[in-house]
């Protein structure tokens, strides 16, 4: 058999996770308390698909001015425009609330369109959205309902492949992640969308499948070392995986980097996510959903039936 020409990780690798579980403790309450300090405080820079309004993105041939710009707009009485550059200096997106009654979108676009086109007559629009309140408040129930009934899926499918303190375990660790990625775009004012949703879905879907592989690892071993410590044994299963851990979130870790880096504008609200989710996802794998099975009373003696071990398998292995 070949052996790889590179390890991540070297054979009998035994790192003390277990030394830096109360500084992980802390470290996670004050990340989520800051996260939560910021939802309720700062809020969430809601975008049209969640408000409604207009939103129309546009290419000028120089770089216009914000100020004329934004009294051109603002002398429709149609509400305060927010108006940024993104991209280069002539890359101008332009948000509007839902129109007052009485105005229909398709007029309200062709009116911000003109005042634009007062600014500068060979501006080009490059992605017009107009989003009825209706149709955002529908918007925002459906992808908080996706959220709901993904991390129930999730929480019950591990209930039925391992036990419930497993699911408890994964449970904890989605809300943590979830909680601290919505804190990071409550803290850069990222324009949250329909993109803010996709990022989140995609989070769930990671996390499930780097814990379902932790997991079994862990019962395996739950099996397999009847007389070893659980502290001891969690070790054990995190140094063993630790080179799958590496090499699948470093591979999803730069695929991401290069689209938040180099990637379009229009999906930076989700690379950004996704990103940071990645991060914090491999962080709570190894210190929220596998080391909270200790204080859930998970043992080799606790839920797993027995079998009659193997002279090899009374004893721990020496690391």
């Amino acid at each position: 058999m070949m052996r790889p020409l590179l390890k991540l990780v070297p054979d009998n690798t035994n790192i003390d996770f277990m030394r830096a579980r109360w500084f992980a403790v802390l470290l996670s309450i004050l990340m989520v308390g800051a996260s939560i300090a910021l939802i309720a405080t700062r809020g969430l820079n809601l975008g049209v698909d969640f408000v409604g309004g207009q939103q129309i993105q546009a290419t000028f041939t120089q770089a216009p001015s914000l100020e004329r710009l934004r009294g051109s707009i603002g002398g429709l009485n149609l509400g305060e425009p927010t108006i940024q550059q993104f991209g280069r200096p002539n890359e101008i997106a332009v948000r509007m609330p839902r129109p007052p009654a009485g105005v229909e979108d398709a007029e309200a676009t062709r009116r911000i369109q003109a005042a634009m086109r007062a600014v500068d007559p060979q501006v080009r629009f490059d992605n017009v959205e107009a989003v009825s309140g209706n149709v955002s408040e529908e918007l925002a129930w459906d992808g908080a309902l996706a959220l709901l009934l993904a991390m129930l899926g999730i929480v019950a499918y591990i209930w039925f492949r391992f036990e419930w303190q497993f699911s408890v375990g994964a449970l904890v660790s989605l809300l943590h992640d979830m909680i601290i990625v919505v804190g990071f775009y409550a803290l850069t004012q990222i324009e949250v969308g329909l993109n803010f949703i996709a990022a989140l879905l995609t989070l769930i879907g990671y996390s499930l499948n780097d814990t379902v592989v932790v997991y079994d690892r862990i019962r395996e071993n739950l099996r397999r070392y009847r007389k070893m410590g659980i502290e001891e044994l969690l070790n054990l299963s995190v140094n063993e995986t630790l080179s799958r851990t590496i090499a699948t979130n470093g591979s999803v870790l730069l695929a991401v980097l290069a689209l938040v880096l180099i990637g379009p504008e229009t999906i930076y609200p989700l690379t950004i996510g996704i990103l940071v989710g990645v991060v914090v996802g491999t962080y709570s794998s190894i210190y929220v959903a596998r080391f909270l099975l200790v204080p859930l009373g998970v043992g080799p003696d606790s839920f797993l039936p027995r079998a009659a071990p193997t002279g090899a398998e009374r004893v721990a292995p020496r690391t």
